[in-house]
Order: C-alpha cells, then structure tokens, then sequence
C-alpha cells in the first residue's frame, strides 16, 4: 500500500481536507508542518518552486492542492 507525504500547515483548510481524505480512506501519511519546519519548508519549495500548501507526494507525483482525483490517481485507486 501506498503512503503519502503532506507538506501543510495548521490553518490550511485544503491541508485538512487532504488529510481528512487519507483517514477516510486508510491512506498512511506523514506530515510535515511547514509554517514551522523551515528545513522541510525549503524540501517544499525545491519539490514545487512555490509556497503553497499543501503539497502532497505519493510515490514520484507531486500533487499541489488538494486534487481528489490526482491523488485517487497516484494511489492507484
């Protein structure tokens, strides 16, 4: 099964729902708050070359936003 990574931060109502998705549908995720992680912040920022949030990676697709169906997608569902 697949697992996901979300670079978010904690008033990003698109973050939320991101991972409202992966707990709805048993979805292992690791989270990384960038508002206070600058380390991770900078990984974001060399993944995307932008700031918003959230960013989400799932095996080699980096999805920007919450897009329900890229993410469906790169799960393989």
């Amino acid at each position: 099964m697949k697992t996901a990574i979300i670079y978010s931060t904690p008033t990003c109502t698109y973050c939320k729902a991101a991972k409202d998705y992966f707990n709805k549908n048993k979805v292992a995720f690791t989270e990384y708050n960038v508002a206070s992680d600058e380390m991770r912040r900078k990984e974001m920022v060399d993944k995307t070359g932008q700031l918003g949030v959230p960013v989400i990676v799932i095996g080699d697709k980096t999805i920007v936003g919450f897009d329900e169906g890229a993410i469906a997608a790169a799960l393989g569902k």
